[in-house]
């Protein structure tokens, strides 16, 4: 029987190595992290998805030659879709993959915590998929509100955990979203 699970790596490019708003201080633990799952996802069976950004900016163009895993990222994935928006499900065929291969419970990870992988987690939770999203996963940046108060990726991705928690997903670590048998979030 196929696994009934799916992790989603979104927008995990070179791409945002090149945007003036990026920063190596949480990158390290992210790409271990991030490569963790995937590995993980492997060894248990589970589908491997990857989902690139791409858009008129220079950096998010195909011709870029950005549009490829960030480095040191290495894994190959089981499909791969392109995206033209912030969710993951709007234009690229994704949902059409899942409903084909029985996806009924998606693990969220990649770049940025509080835009495409939120936005996604939000849209498969109204589609009715059971959604793992592991924060520890996700990557972002220090981000300045209209009151020039700089939020760190440490208070924006706690604010991603808020909203999305008991409402659009569960917030699991690596480890507990491997140990979980593909059962639909709560």
């Amino acid at each position: 029987m196929p696994h009934q699970t799916a992790l989603l790596v979104i927008d995990a490019q070179e791409s945002f190595r090149h945007r003036p708003y990026f920063r190596d201080d949480e990158f390290l633990p992210y790409i271990e992290k991030q490569q963790a799952l995937i590995d993980g996802a492997k060894a248990a069976g589970i589908p491997v998805v990857q989902i690139f950004h791409v858009d008129e900016d220079v950096e998010f163009t195909i011709a870029s030659g950005l549009v490829r895993p960030i480095a040191p990222l290495t894994f190959s994935p089981d499909v791969v879709f392109h995206k033209h928006r912030h969710s993951a499900l709007v234009g690229t065929g994704l949902g059409v993959w899942l409903t084909e291969n029985g996806i009924q419970r998606l693990i969220v990870s990649g770049i940025r915590t509080e835009q495409c992988c939120e936005t996604t987690t939000r849209h498969a939770s109204d589609l009715g998929y059971g959604v793992d999203y592991v924060s520890e996963a996700t990557l972002t940046f220090p981000m300045t509100d209209a009151n020039g108060r700089e939020w760190s990726a440490s208070e924006i991705r706690a604010r991603t955990e808020l909203v999305l928690a008991g409402r659009f997903a569960r917030i699991l670590t690596v480890r507990d979203a491997l140990a979980i048998d593909g059962k639909a979030a709560a």
